[in-house]
């Protein structure tokens, strides 16, 4: 697949797109609370972007093959499950650390992006992996400019992870986004500086690094969606969606609550 370079038009329509995704996290925020299930707060996920916004929830039904379908409007994803965990059942409790990952579709334009929650007071190790995770993709995104190497981002990612005693998931990357819920380039979380694709003015892509407070292996369960750390430590993600610009980027998921940068950034 190749890169698709967005013109004015479809920059402004991602920028719409990416907004809303955006809004759905600011809504969802105050009801992430212990007692609740991710089950509940992925079906008040759904009925604001139905019936609020008028999108269109991208992961419910969505199958790359080989894959069953996927059964929800979004991926919640609790503690040690690193990615792709299907609301359900679970219960909400004190202490526990959970992304929420949104991607919805607006006039046939994707926008995505995730965001971390502690449920109550978290310990110091899960305020300081979501912090330091945070940080990895800030430091991703401002690597983004014309000329410069989808390695940079992975490399700035990895560099800061590991000195930080945690680890870098190598299963899952960023992705090319627009009118297609995956496309080329695929951005990786680790890398070396000056290798892989140059960035072009134009581009729209994901920068969702995959943290890990332990090793960085993984395993997949039965329900072949759900992503969890193999040593059972506590995972953590952040993700925006950003176009590469002719002076450097644009983050375009961004809305009233978003989280600004850190202040190191």
């Amino acid at each position: 697949m190749a890169v698709t370079i967005k013109n004015a038009y479809e920059i402004g329509m991602m920028r719409v797109a990416c907004r809303l995704a955006s809004e759905v996290l600011d809504f969802i925020t105050p009801y992430v609370c212990a007692g609740i299930s991710t089950g509940e707060l992925d079906r008040l996920c759904h009925e604001y972007m139905i019936k609020k916004q008028k999108t269109i929830p991208a992961p419910l039904h969505y199958q790359p093959p080989g894959y069953p379908p996927y059964p929800k409007a979004t991926c919640i994803s609790v503690n040690d499950t690193i990615c792709h965990g299907i609301p359900g059942e679970k219960v909400l409790k004190i202490g526990d650390s959970l992304n929420i990952d949104i991607t919805v579709i607006k006039d046939g334009y994707y926008g995505d992006t995730s965001r971390m929650f502690i449920v109550g007071e978290g310990s110091i190790l899960t305020k300081r992996l979501i912090q330091v995770t945070f940080e990895c993709m800030w430091l991703g995104i401002a690597q983004v400019k014309k000329g410069a190497y989808v390695g940079d981002i992975g490399h700035a990612i990895q560099t800061y992870a590991e000195a930080q005693g945690y680890s870098v998931v190598r299963e899952y990357c960023g992705h090319g986004i627009g009118k297609v819920f995956h496309e080329d380039p695929q951005i990786l979380h680790y890398g070396r500086p000056n290798t892989g694709l140059k960035l072009q003015a134009g581009m729209i892509f994901t920068i969702e690094p995959m943290i890990n407070a332990g090793k960085c292996d993984s395993r997949t369960m039965p329900d072949r969606w759900t992503v969890k750390t193999r040593d059972r430590s506590l995972s953590a993600q952040w993700e925006h969606t950003v176009l590469v610009t002719e002076t450097g980027y644009e983050v375009l998921t961004v809305s009233a609550n978003t989280q600004k940068p850190p202040d190191n950034h």
